[in-house]
């Protein structure tokens, strides 16, 4: 099985701070992330700055009462950090990449020179942008966390009409955090078959448990978010996977591709010797030549040296052609 991509998450975990945003992405080497991504918007690139009731997040989020403004001004990785912190990223050994929200962004990532691209849940109706960012001919990974099905068709085919193929869509439920009920895994095997894309899972649940299904149903990207401790706080810190937590999840998918293994009805050699431990016949008395055998002089038991119990009944009614001393196997 190729080996799952896993992706940490930054977001706005670092809190404002370089030197945290440094030390969370050595935690996210530390921790066995194979990749670290970063959103690359400023606040007037993805929304406005305006007091409307209409730009006001409610509806029972962790950011109600707050603009959108406000939110992303806190939220938001300053782009003159970004080249450091790519680099700081790669030497360290991870695939280092963002989510850009406007052209402005994807122009500035190009001169970085990322080696992928992701679309952002909310940006997958932006068809422009997706037709932009598409056609630099780089991965292309899309969440799909608020998109109906003509949506996603549309954000495919975006992909598509500037011949980019390389296409992975990510199951993901935007809400923070998720409640697993609403996880939907049975999705993403769907997903491969309706668009003949790669897929995976953007997890916004808490705990491990649903990334590491997700791997037992095809997923071949993990994306969660990271911070080196929730007791930072900040907007996403609710939602975010701790070291300790994230380096078992690494864990856990690296033994969850191992067993996954293949479709095989082989028996292994370290199988082949535990098979001396299955059911066989075998006499429970002595048997004299002769003498007929019976339930009561043969039975099924362990180990394995006997006739299968398959002839049990072949033989029931039968007679002993020699003596057989209880304890030995009923042989042919």
């Amino acid at each position: 099985m190729k080996k799952t991509l896993i992706i940490a998450e930054l977001s706005c975990n670092h809190n404002g701070d370089f030197d945290i945003a440094k030390k969370t992405i050595k935690g996210m080497k530390d921790s066995g992330a194979d990749a670290v991504k970063f959103q690359t918007y400023t606040p007037d690139t993805i929304t406005m700055d305006c007091d409307s009731e209409l730009f006001k997040i409610g509806g029972g989020t962790l950011w109600d009462g707050k603009t959108l403004y406000e939110l992303y001004k806190e939220a938001y990785t300053p782009w003159e950090w970004q080249p450091e912190l790519k680099k700081y990223a790669e030497n360290l050994g991870l695939i280092c990449f963002s989510s850009p929200f406007d052209k402005t962004a994807v122009d500035f990532l190009e001169k970085l020179n990322v080696p992928m691209y992701k679309i952002a849940s909310f940006e997958i109706t932006d068809i422009p942008l997706i037709e932009y960012t598409a056609s630099k001919g780089k991965p292309i990974i899309m969440s799909t966390g608020i998109a109906t099905l003509p949506e996603i068709y549309d954000a495919v085919e975006a992909c598509r009409k500037v011949g980019n193929n390389d296409i992975t869509l990510l199951k993901c439920t935007s809400t923070y955090p998720a409640p697993p009920e609403e996880a939907n895994l049975k999705t993403i095997q769907n997903l491969a078959e309706t668009f003949g894309v790669k897929v995976g899972l953007s997890d916004h649940t808490l705990g491990s448990a649903v990334a590491i299904a997700a791997v037992t149903l095809g997923a071949t990207v993990i994306e969660k978010h990271f911070i080196l401790d929730k007791n930072l706080g900040g907007p996403d810190a609710a939602f975010s996977m701790e070291p300790a937590d994230f380096k078992k999840m690494v864990e856990d998918i690296r033994t969850v591709e191992k067993a996954l293994g293949k479709v095989s009805y082989e028996i292994s050699e370290k199988v082949e010797k535990s098979r001396v431990f299955k059911r066989s016949l075998f006499a429970v008395k002595d048997i004299e030549a002769g003498e007929v055998f019976t339930e009561e002089n043969i039975k099924s038991i362990r180990p394995g040296y006997g006739l299968s119990p398959k002839y049990l009944n072949d033989i029931l009614g039968k007679k002993a052609k020699q003596k057989i001393k209880k304890g030995e196997p009923i042989k042919f």
